[in-house]
C-alpha cells in the first residue's frame, strides 16, 4: 500500500522527461498535421483524440511502455488520421467514414422518428433549444444532429427562409 502514495526519485525523474518528451512530440505532430489534428469534425476526428490521450497516458505513467515506442505510436495515429482526412475527399470513403446529420426538427415541428433514431430525448432538446435562446417554437428553423453528436439549433424570426445549402445532407 506504501507503493501507492510514494516514488522513488528516479521514478519521477523518467515520468517528468517521458511527459516533456511526448508533449515536444505531440506539438510537432499537431504542427505538421494541422489544425483537424484535435477537431470534432466527424466521430474518426474524436477517435484520434482519445487515442493520443491513451497514448500519451500509457507512455508517461507505465514503466513498461518506452519513450521511443509511445512517439511511434503518437506517429501511426497521426499519420492515419493525415491519410483518412486525405482520403475523405473522395465520396465513397466520406460515406463510409462519415456519419450523416439527423434532423430533428423542422419549421418548428419535432420530427419524433428522428428523436427516437438518435436516442434523443425531448428534454435532451428542450435544453439544446434554451442554450441556443429559443423563446417560441415557431422561431426555430432546423434542429440538427450533427455527424461529431453536437446539436445544432437554426433560428432567426419567422418570415426568414433556411437555405436549402444549409440541410443538404
Amino acid at each position: 500500500m506504501k507503493t501507492w502514495f510514494y516514488s522513488t526519485d528516479d521514478n519521477v525523474l523518467a515520468i517528468l522527461l517521458t511527459a516533456f518528451g511526448t508533449y515536444i512530440a505531440l506539438v510537432l505532430l499537431t504542427r505538421i498535421s494541422g489544425k483537424r489534428s484535435f477537431s470534432k469534425m466527424s466521430s474518426f476526428d474524436f477517435a484520434m483524440t482519445v487515442s493520443i490521450g491513451s497514448i500519451l497516458a500509457t507512455v508517461v505513467i507505465s514503466k513498461s511502455v518506452s519513450l521511443q515506442s509511445g512517439i511511434a505510436g503518437l506517429i501511426s495515429i497521426y499519420a492515419i488520421q493525415m491519410l483518412i482526412a486525405y482520403t475523405r475527399r473522395w465520396k465513397t470513403i466520406r460515406k463510409f467514414m462519415d456519419n450523416k446529420p439527423t434532423l430533428l426538427m423542422r419549421d418548428g415541428k419535432i420530427i419524433e422518428g428522428s428523436l427516437e433514431a438518435c436516442k434523443v430525448t425531448t428534454s435532451d432538446l428542450k435544453a439544446k433549444l434554451r442554450e441556443a435562446n429559443v423563446i417560441q417554437l415557431s422561431e426555430v428553423k432546423a434542429v440538427v444532429f450533427e455527424s461529431t453528436g453536437d446539436i445544432s439549433v437554426l433560428h432567426g424570426s419567422e418570415d426568414t427562409p433556411i437555405d436549402d445549402w444549409l440541410l443538404d445532407f
